[in-house]
């Protein structure tokens, strides 16, 4: 029960991230992406249940249509055999039906394992699909904490005339900058499920890309949010409090009690 993934959880904690960020955030467009992630998500669980089985009408398809060309090789076989009773006329008539009997003999093979691979590279397209939407995900969540440099937050910088607009206090950046790591962590938890049961080479290199390149952008926000932590640090006096030491900007407004 506890030893794999579960995509209604996962749904579940989107939907409430993403009321998390309308709440503290109401229309930022950080919000707008975590709804498209849970839309994403609703149609990444029903994919990932379809792969999950086997497709019955292409296995079926697969089985008749391997039927008929084990008759047809029967029947071939059959025929070389019949003719061969007749006799052959000689060595080069002999060589001549051998090589084409090895052609079609290939070709037999060559069809049948296209056959046999068919439902595992209908089930590997429809998962690279889901997978690539979750990549470009990954990226505009990277886009949107792009600009929100914890410098400007900590200190007075003078702006240009090209410069981002930025409103957000330090503990709003903190926020926002947690809100675009926790989408990035669900964004590759729901790669992840379509590894648990379609053990495909494939599937299971682009899941790992995903995994590496949302860890990889997770770290850039942890890395502007440690940044922040410690200018708050130096920023609160180390005798605030009898026994206290400094208070980073994450305990003071409340992290990990569910911003």
């Amino acid at each position: 029960m506890y030893s794999e993934l579960k995509p209604g959880p996962i749904c579940s904690t989107i939907a409430t991230l993403s009321r998390r960020i309308q709440e503290r955030f109401p229309g930022s467009g950080l919000g707008k992406v975590a709804d498209e992630l849970l839309r994403v998500a609703g149609d990444n669980q029903r994919v990932a249940e379809q792969l999950r089985g086997p497709i019955w009408k292409v296995r079926v398809f697969t089985a008749l249509a391997v039927v008929m060309l084990g008759a047809l090789a029967s029947w071939a076989v059959l025929e070389l055999a019949r003719r061969a009773a007749g006799g052959i006329g000689g060595v080069a008539d002999l060589l001549q039906a051998a090589d084409a009997g090895t052609n079609q003999l290939i070709l037999l093979s060559l069809a049948v394992l296209f056959l046999v691979s068919l439902e595992t590279r209908i089930k590997r397209a429809a998962a690279l699909r889901m997978l690539h939407q979750l990549r470009s995900i990954a990226h505009v969540v990277d886009m949107h904490q792009l600009t929100k440099d914890p410098e400007h937050a900590l200190r007075s910088v003078a702006s240009t005339a090209s410069s981002p607009v930025r409103t957000l206090t330090r503990p709003q950046l903190a926020r926002y900058l947690d809100y675009c790591s926790e989408l990035l962590a669900l964004t590759s938890k729901l790669a992840a499920l379509h590894a648990q049961h379609l053990h495909d080479p494939v599937v299971l290199d682009a899941v790992n890309d995903i995994e590496t390149l949302t860890a990889d952008l997770s770290r850039k926000i942890w890395q502007k949010i440690t940044i922040l932590d410690m200018g708050e640090e130096r920023a609160v006096p180390a005798s605030g409090g009898a026994g206290m030491g400094p208070v980073s900007a994450h305990d003071a407004n409340g992290a990990g009690q569910g911003r």
